[in-house]
């Protein structure tokens, strides 16, 4: 695979004049604010982004029907250099890194030594001896412990990458019609470098929607002239802006976590019992008890024998009305659980909801019924309605996996 290099060190940072403006505008801003004809806005990190453009619905559906951009930017982004990085990851991660070889993209969670989980993302592994951990909660302190001991250096690089997400059915047809050759050959979790306006850019076939999709990582500097030709070219390919509410309801489908809403991040944690361990979050994939060193690795180990104190759960509920925050029961009005995240699905067809279950719920015995309240002409309502286990995602095209990608 082609490896050119994205110098992110030499180009232009966002100005950091926090005492003057404590929340920034992308790179993207100028088009993103000409396309928000709703004026809906969420501070991400130091970032302005657009919670909707026009829609909701209608942004959700140019994800799974056409193509719909976000602006990633706020994605905080750390890169990890020097000649013990790939011990140092291997580390620092639950899962085996030495398996994301140059070129690929790894999800990853990693945790405290007691086993509880402080963050996830994904781990771009950019060339020998270089990877760059994409999450949503700065991990500067963190990986600056775990390097004590190691040849390492860490960076971080938000404000130095611009970062758009495109995703959706004909979003390798736009990337293709851009002049980015091979494109289509991505298979997911490849990362490709190509050039763009004299600037190298990073394409990897990653993304948050479940769907076939792709994440563009460039530096400011070309950022809107980027975007200009991306919806150029993607306009007879029915591209659209989305924002962070039509990005929720695609994550949902797909099955992906969100730290903050499915599960407490360890570090924010005040009382004692309301975090999660890897186990307890469905990603037991993701752990590696084979290593002979890793944080948190112990107590993994204990958690194994003793069993874990919660189950992560996919439901489908009865009904229309999304359980959003709802307690579980059981068949005798037991508390059983609690929703994090709900939604109706239109792909699905479904009421669909992510769950975190406890004792006394006993699989494979026991009912799962959800108390969902809703609003009516003022007045509230509450519904019990009984809901499934369901164990693959809700949303699972094959065109997220097929290779080479289909074009239009």
């Amino acid at each position: 695979m082609q490896q050119m290099k994205l110098s992110v060190g030499s180009h232009k940072m966002l100005q950091q004049d926090h005492y003057k403006q404590s929340v920034y505008k992308t790179p993207f801003h100028e088009r993103t604010s000409a396309l928000n004809i709703l004026n809906e806005w969420a501070r991400w990190k130091d970032y302005t982004v657009a919670t909707n453009y026009f829609a909701t619905d209608l942004e959700y559906f140019a994800v799974r029907n056409t193509t719909g951009v976000i602006d990633y930017t706020p994605m905080v982004k750390q890169k990890i250099t020097g000649p013990d990085a790939a011990e140092f990851v291997n580390r620092f991660f639950t899962r085996d890194m030495n398996k994301i070889s140059i070129g690929r993209v790894g999800y990853v969670v990693w945790c405290d030594e007691q086993g509880q989980v402080l963050d996830d993302g994904t781990v771009f592994h950019i060339r020998e001896n270089e990877y760059w951990l994409l999450c949503v909660e700065r991990q500067l302190d963190n990986l600056g412990i775990a390097a004590i001991g190691f040849d390492v250096k860490i960076e971080e690089i938000t404000d130095e990458v611009a970062c758009l997400g495109v995703q959706g059915p004909t979003s390798c047809s736009i990337l293709k019609a851009m002049g980015f050759e091979g494109i289509e050959h991505l298979k997911p979790f490849d990362i490709k470098h190509y050039d763009f306006q004299g600037q190298e850019i990073m394409i990897s076939r990653t993304g948050f929607s479940g769907d076939l999709g792709y994440e563009v990582c460039m530096v400011n500097e070309v950022a809107l002239n980027f975007w200009d030709d991306l919806f150029d070219k993607g306009e007879i390919y029915g591209i659209h802006p989305f924002g962070l509410d039509a990005l929720d309801l695609v994550r949902i489908e797909a099955g992906l976590l969100v730290p903050g809403q499915d599960f407490m991040v360890a570090e924010d944690a005040i009382r004692p019992g309301s975090t999660r361990s890897p186990f307890e979050l469905g990603l037991s994939w993701l752990v590696d008890l084979s290593k002979p060193v890793f944080n948190g690795r112990q107590a993994l180990l204990e958690e194994k024998k003793r069993g874990s104190r919660y189950t992560f759960v996919k439901l489908n509920i009865n009904g229309n009305k999304p359980a959003e925050g709802s307690y579980l029961y059981n068949q005798s009005g037991k508390k059983i659980g609690n929703v994090t995240s709900a939604m109706f699905s239109p792909s699905a067809k479904a009421n669909i909801a992510f769950a975190s279950l406890h004792d006394p719920w006993k699989k494979g015995k026991d009912k799962i019924v959800a108390e969902i309240y809703y609003q009516k002409d003022l007045e509230w309502n509450k519904v019990m309605e009984e809901a499934i286990i369901v164990t693959k995602p809700f949303f699972d095209p094959d065109r997220k996996r097929t290779t080479p990608a289909e074009l239009y």
